[in-house]
């Protein structure tokens, strides 16, 4: 698979993949399947271990981005975002082929195909090697949905969210009270505890930062959506 190293947040669906360096962590961003979906490769620079965040589709091609020569990273674990399937069509694929543990939170686990070998909450940790990511519970757009925060020690912090949160505003709801759950919980526990300069990378389309997006928080209550 061809993988651009000047990353802009943008990949397109057949595209090559898209690669950032950090000091610590490499982090690898390619579209899969009929819905855009992406999925990220997370290889820490130390152990050359990896996670992979939404197996979404496409097994072939993420085994590619995992590569076939013996420097090829090690992938530890999956973590599933999410319960909706077109996050999680590879699942079972790349955790059988590789033997990764797969990683959920429990309120979405009995809607995977594969029950997750480890089970995780807000706050907790998942190891990407000698790094860490954090769990981020956002309550909404699924009862389980998560997103993960990498705080790089040597610079911006890096926010996984799944379909909570996009550029432009939060991930399809089904009543008011799920959108009234997950803005509140994506404004106190995303833009209430992260400065200006977090990076983040959704579950489709391209990536912002939460200072590009703090402004239209209060646009995004009044519309409801």
């Amino acid at each position: 698979m061809d993988v651009v190293q000047e990353y802009t947040g943008h990949v397109s669906p057949g595209g090559p993949a898209a690669r950032r360096e950090l000091r610590d962590l490499t982090i690898t961003k390619v579209s899969v399947g009929p819905m855009d979906n992406n999925a990220y490769l997370l290889v820490c620079k130390d152990t050359n271990d990896a996670v992979l965040i939404d197996a979404a589709n496409e097994p072939e091609r993420l085994s590619e981005l995992l590569g076939h020569d013996q420097s090829r990273p090690r992938l530890r674990t999956i973590v599933t975002t999410h319960q909706h399937g077109d996050h999680w069509q590879a699942l079972g694929a790349i955790a059988g082929a590789t033997g990764a543990r797969t990683v959920a939170h429990p309120d979405d686990a009995p809607g995977l195909p594969v029950p997750p070998d480890t089970l995780v909450q807000h706050g907790d940790t998942v190891d990407v090697g000698s790094c860490r990511l954090e769990v981020i519970h956002l309550r909404g757009h699924t009862p389980g949905s998560i997103a993960l925060l990498y705080k790089d020690p040597a610079g911006t912090p890096h926010l996984f969210t799944g379909d909570s949160l996009f550029p432009g505003g939060v991930g399809k709801t089904t009543s008011p009270e799920n959108f009234t759950s997950l803005v509140n919980d994506v404004e106190s526990r995303v833009f209430g505890e992260l400065p200006d300069e977090t990076w983040f990378y959704p579950g489709h389309g391209d990536d912002s930062t939460l200072g590009a997006e703090r402004p239209k928080i209060s646009e995004w209550r009044e519309r409801g959506w």
